[in-house]
């Protein structure tokens, strides 16, 4: 089990620890991580997809998923009392790196190559 700290920064950030615990997968990309908080029983597993849905069907989330989580949350924020500069930028980041998955992906279907291991 590998763990992750390059998130730890605050005191809400410093007291939950990430751990990636699987071994990469054939695209060299891990797809079970499990975050650990100081009290056990709200530790969360997130899982990615793994392997090609016509394969495996659908068994994980996407980083567009979670990114959409976080634009979510970020859009929020500033429609309300929390709004700032710096949540602004993230949100126009987090907004492109969707974007460019998503474009790898329109690119892979184009190919029709989308849902396989090919490149």
């Amino acid at each position: 089990m590998r763990r992750i700290d390059e998130h730890k920064i605050n005191p809400t950030n410093d007291l939950i620890n990430i751990h990636v615990v699987d071994e990469p997968g054939a695209g060299g990309a891990n797809h079970e991580y499990q975050l650990e908080f100081p009290n056990k029983q709200y530790d969360t597993r997130i899982s990615f997809q793994n392997g090609p849905i016509p394969e495996h069907g659908v068994n994980g989330v996407t980083q567009e998923i979670l990114l959409t989580i976080v634009i979510d949350r970020l859009r929020s924020f500033q429609a309300g009392p929390f709004a700032c500069r710096e949540n602004a930028i993230a949100l126009t980041k987090c907004e492109e790196a969707r974007m460019w998955l998503e474009s790898r992906t329109r690119a892979r279907m184009r190919r029709g190559v989308e849902g396989t291991m090919q490149k």
